[in-house]
């Protein structure tokens, strides 16, 4: 398939790159570049700089390359950001959304894969959260995650465009090979921020609470690796190209770590003290996030595949190996 990965130069979009050409397909990227690393873009990917946002420079695209299917990584995705700057969220989520779905209406183009996420859920008391739980976001960047799924599935009623909306928890790790991995400016998740203590980057770890209703009183949040994430994606696109309907997965592991685990475990993995303070609860953090993944195995024959030592060991791997990200 000639595949359209939109964010593809971004943490996630670039390991989907590199693997949906292992897996023979030809892929064509596009990329903003405000966040994301043309380094991080395997060469094999035909590669256009450009703004989903802007109608003239999507047409020429398509009317270049002839797209099969999208995958659609390209999003703000910081919660704390959104909520302090949330219009800027709907116009590049929501906006941005309404010009992909415009544009695969006008070239014909009828699979896409969603990058979406958990925070659609909002905050549930039981575990593991299911794809039947009620949708509330409590910050617009969930808000405009699930606006997006919603605009899909009516572009389905009124265009026959098909989508998968994966919704995701943590998602971490780097590539086996430790080509690519996180670089986020600034960082923002845990597992990354942990690794900057033996990096020589930070002198300790702070821990934001240790009161929640959990077994060691940190918070509990299921981690997926990199790699097992973008099987998934892969997996929802060989079950669009068989003409499946229209469907939404959750992907996690079932399994929740606390952050004093994280820490523990990297302590294992990198063999260094870690140095560890404890800072006030953060608003709005949920004691316990863990995903169901029995829906996706079902259909599309999924599972994940990593634990959490091996996750911090390759993003420790990578960090090792790109201790400045992907500056020179």
């Amino acid at each position: 398939m000639n595949v359209l990965v939109l964010g593809g130069a971004g943490y996630i979009g670039s390991h989907f790159v590199k693997q949906a050409l292992k897996q023979s397909h030809d892929v064509v990227v596009i990329d903003n570049l405000l966040t994301g690393h043309k380094q991080a873009v395997a060469k094999q990917a035909k590669f256009y700089q450009g703004d989903i946002r802007d109608k003239n420079f999507m047409n020429r695209v398509f009317q270049t390359e002839n797209i099969d299917a999208v995958v659609h990584f390209a999003a703000s995705s910081l919660v704390g950001e959104s909520i302090k700057d949330p219009l800027k969220y709907f116009d590049n989520n929501v906006y941005g959304t309404i010009v992909v779905l415009e544009t695969m209406a006008k070239y014909n183009v009828k699979k896409i894969v969603f990058s979406s996420s958990a925070a659609t859920y909002g905050k549930h008391e039981t575990m593991p959260i299911t794809e039947e739980y009620p949708t509330i976001p409590t910050n617009p960047y969930g808000e405009t995650k699930l606006m997006m799924e919603q605009m899909m599935k009516w572009a389905d009623l009124a265009h026959g465009i098909k989508h998968v909306s994966l919704r995701y928890f943590n998602v971490a790790g780097a590539s086996s090979d430790a080509s690519i991995g996180e670089d986020h400016r600034p960082e923002t998740h845990l597992i990354p921020i942990v690794l900057q203590v033996p990096l020589g980057k930070r002198d300790h770890i702070t821990i934001f609470g240790d009161d929640y209703n959990t077994f060691d009183g940190t918070c509990i949040r299921d981690y997926i690796h990199i790699e097992d994430l973008i099987d998934a994606h892969l997996k929802a696109l060989s079950y669009l190209e068989q003409g499946n309907d229209s469907d939404v997965f959750n992907l996690g592991s079932e399994t929740g770590y606390s952050n004093l685990q994280i820490v523990k475990a990297a302590r294992e993995v990198t063999n260094h003290p870690l140095p560890m303070e404890k800072g006030e609860r953060r608003p709005g953090d949920p004691d316990k996030l863990v995903a169901s993944y029995q829906k996706a195995k079902a259909v599309l024959g999924w599972e994940p595949k990593h634990n959490i030592s091996k996750i911090i060991e390759s993003a420790w791997k990578f960090h090792q190996k790109h201790p400045h990200g992907y500056e020179e």
